[in-house]
């Protein structure tokens, strides 16, 4: 199969959506030194079994996407031990509720939100109560 093996989260203000994600999420985010800006995200600590895959933050492009240009958006969903906890999180670091929580019966409870960037993500704690 081909798999989903990085994601990049695009930004206007690149320093608060990093420090919207280290917040909320508890990520390891480090500007690179390269020949443009971009940061690394790190989702867990190096050698981690956790199931999930880093990414990269940039500034987002001006205007409508056009065909040429490199992203639009893609939406994102992180697993979660406590779905209520980190909604709380979102919403004290400038998050808003995009879907509010709803359950997949019998699976888990998930909902959607939007960034400080106006980017949309969701949120996913595993329960097989969920009804």
């Amino acid at each position: 199969m081909n798999r989903v093996v990085h994601f990049e989260i695009q930004a206007d203000d690149v320093p608060r959506a990093a420090h919207f994600y280290k917040e909320v999420f508890g990520w390891h985010i480090e500007k690179w030194d390269g020949p443009f800006e971009y940061w690394f995200i790190m989702t867990a600590e190096e050698g981690s079994e956790e199931l999930g895959i880093n990414g990269g933050l940039m500034k987002r492009g001006n205007g409508k996407v056009q065909h040429s240009m490199v992203a639009n958006a893609f939406v994102c969903t992180m697993q979660v031990a406590d779905f209520d906890a980190i909604a709380e999180k979102i919403i004290a670091h400038g998050g808003e509720v995009a879907q509010p929580k709803y359950a997949l019966p019998g699976m888990a409870w998930q909902g959607y939100f939007i960034d400080t960037e106006g980017n949309v993500f969701g949120i996913h704690q595993p329960d097989e109560n969920a009804k």
